[in-house]
């Protein structure tokens, strides 16, 4: 807890004169999805607050909003926990990926398409890959996500999702293998890309649709495994 905490106290700066709870929530939510707290982890108010600079009530206010978007949970007489999540909460996070990211690239328009970003986190996994940095290129997988719904350029959108994605990073931290859940969609990002750039918007939604599935299973397959049905089983 140490290490997070020095590097949370990094983020102090970000705040600016007129610390709010909201940017406090954003900071926290960047680090779980970082994986500084990983599922499972108590979050302290005293060691937090002090990392921060920020008064009790703000960050419960930021706890309250994090709990609100399923990242954190609240137990009585405990206190609050980055949330584990249950196989049915992975299920879910996959079903409204594929409604909102086959939307976004069924309702994309005519071509060209502006990809650049895109293009950018398919290279990120490959240099992530090449360094044999696994949580890199879950990190890139992401990221190359979060520009495919950006293309619909909508800020709601892009707000819904960004939960979404943190929400989907707790799974994938528990994952005891993330070079083979991870490296099999390096070649498929690039491939959806490629569709894009192709213009070809019905062969990029095919190709992300079947991508989805499969990456539903794989996820699936290992998170019982390591968890079980209810989110109970991590150590």
């Amino acid at each position: 807890m140490a290490e997070q905490l020095t590097g949370l106290a990094g983020d102090r700066a970000l705040l600016g004169r007129t610390s709010t709870a909201e940017r406090v929530s954003d900071i926290l939510r960047s680090r779980i999805a970082d994986g500084y707290f990983p599922p499972g982890t108590r979050l302290s108010e005293d060691s937090i607050g002090g990392a921060l600079g920020v008064s009790r009530n703000t960050l419960r206010e930021a706890f309250r909003l994090l709990t609100h978007e399923r990242l954190l949970v609240h137990e009585l007489n405990r206190g609050v926990f980055v949330r584990v999540l249950a196989v049915e909460d992975v299920e879910d996070i996959y079903r409204t990926r594929t409604l909102v990211e086959c939307a976004v690239v069924r309702g994309l328009g005519e071509p060209p398409y502006a990809l650049h970003a895109l293009a950018s986190a398919v290279t990120e996994g490959q240099v992530a890959a090449v360094e044999n940095d696994w949580k890199a290129v879950g990190t890139a997988n992401i990221h190359f996500h979060r520009e495919l719904v950006a293309l619909a350029g909508s800020e709601r959108t892009d707000e819904l999702m960004r939960s979404v994605f943190a929400e989907l990073r707790l799974a994938f931290h528990v994952v005891d293998d993330p070079r083979r859940l991870h490296k099999p969609y390096l070649a498929r990002n690039r491939q959806i890309l490629q569709g894009l750039q192709a213009g070809d918007r019905g062969e990029a939604e095919r190709l992300l649709s079947t991508y989805l599935a499969d990456s539903l299973e794989r996820v699936v397959e290992v998170y019982r495994r390591r968890v079980g049905e209810n989110g109970q089983g991590l150590d």
